[in-house]
């Protein structure tokens, strides 16, 4: 029987206290040690050794490591770890702009490392569920792709927007559910909760096929809403991400008898199906895949490169934004520089966990 792979965990806050209860459990992998400045504040590790750094994480020959910081603070950790050869699963987004994240990527690229970062929600089971049904015809042709993401804004969450946050899981939703890209993009934003950074965005956008998609994203809300609505020839399919739901809304086939009525012709209600399917963790079965990836075996995890796609996306909703004027997404790959180390400040210290 082979050795569990040994894995480490940069971060404890909020999302690295749940990376650290899903390591502890997950079969074929060991949490072997994790850092964080501020120590286990809670208790998340269970008599994991504690690292006093990265710079200590590291000599514990680590497999892969997992990074749970804020934002601003992926790339320098990401630059460490690809000069030290280790594989890394990065939380989304991953990277505050497109020039970090493009250059984060090349730096595994060149170091010939597995990269991924947590879009969590390509794993959630109401989503995986749609995907399939789209490309199998459900709903023939696409008109239109509307989401809902809004809620109380979350404390921990300082150094970034609703836009590069939230939005980040819709953008990168449309396109994986749909396998179609974004082509343009124009939005709102605002700022009400006295914070710098825009915590209301309202985002249209359209897919290379002409799909309309529309995101409604806040921070502003009491109510919490994780809804995804696909509308397409056939009907819609829409996922309740909170509870795992896929609901299926039929058009109508009856005959429509009441002439006043068929002058509109319009689509009808239809039949009704909420769809049984198994629901698992998705962390769990992002850390799954992770494993999976980094054993050599075929998983689907989210590549470095696709996660570039859609910090595009997010920066063209905030140019937008600012400008007044829809934008597209600069998605084609910029030259590939050559990686040091030295370049990136990679002597910062361990920051605050996320």
């Amino acid at each position: 029987m082979s050795a569990p792979l040994r894995a480490g965990l940069v971060g404890l806050g909020m999302m690295g206290r749940n990376h650290a209860r899903v390591l502890s459990q997950l079969p074929g992998v060991e949490l072997v040690a994790a850092t964080d400045p501020r120590g286990d504040q809670h208790q998340a590790t269970r008599g994991v050794a504690l690292a006093a750094d990265l710079e200590q994480l590291l000599t514990h020959r680590l497999d892969y490591c997992v990074v749970a910081v804020p934002t601003a603070h992926h790339a320098a950790i990401g630059y460490k770890l690809a000069e030290a050869g280790v594989p890394a699963l990065i939380e989304k987004p991953l990277a505050p702009d497109l020039t970090t994240a493009r250059a984060l990527a090349e730096a595994f690229d060149t170091a010939g490392l597995i990269g991924a970062v947590g879009h969590t929600e390509r794993y959630n089971p109401a989503l995986e569920a749609m995907r399939l049904r789209l490309a199998d015809g459900a709903l023939g042709d696409l008109y239109q792709i509307t989401t809902r993401r809004q809620g109380p804004y979350p404390p921990r969450i300082r150094d970034v927007g609703v836009v590069l946050d939230l939005a980040t899981h819709d953008l990168d939703i449309t396109t994986w559910v749909t396998g179609m890209p974004l082509v343009s993009v124009a939005a709102r934003t605002m700022a009400r909760s006295g914070r710098i950074a825009e915590d209301l965005a309202v985002i249209l956008g359209e897919l290379s096929d002409g799909t309309l998609t529309n995101h409604i994203v806040n921070w502003l809300s009491p109510l919490k809403e994780r809804i995804t609505i696909v509308t397409g020839a056939h009907g819609c399919l829409a996922a309740d991400t909170v509870h795992g739901d896929l609901t299926f809304y039929a058009n109508g086939s009856a005959p429509t008898e009441w002439a006043a009525a068929e002058v509109f012709r319009g689509v009808s209600e239809g039949a009704i199906t909420r769809y049984a399917i198994p629901k698992r963790e998705p962390l769990l079965r992002e850390h799954e895949a992770f494993r999976n990836a980094i054993l050599g075996r075929d998983a689907p995890i989210v590549t470095l490169r696709q996660a570039v796609a859609t910090i595009a996306a997010a920066e063209a909703v905030l140019n937008s934004a600012a400008t007044g004027s829809s934008a597209t997404p600069d998605l084609p790959r910029a030259p590939r520089p050559r990686f040091s180390a030295a370049d990136h400040l990679l002597e910062v210290a361990t920051p605050s966990s996320r």
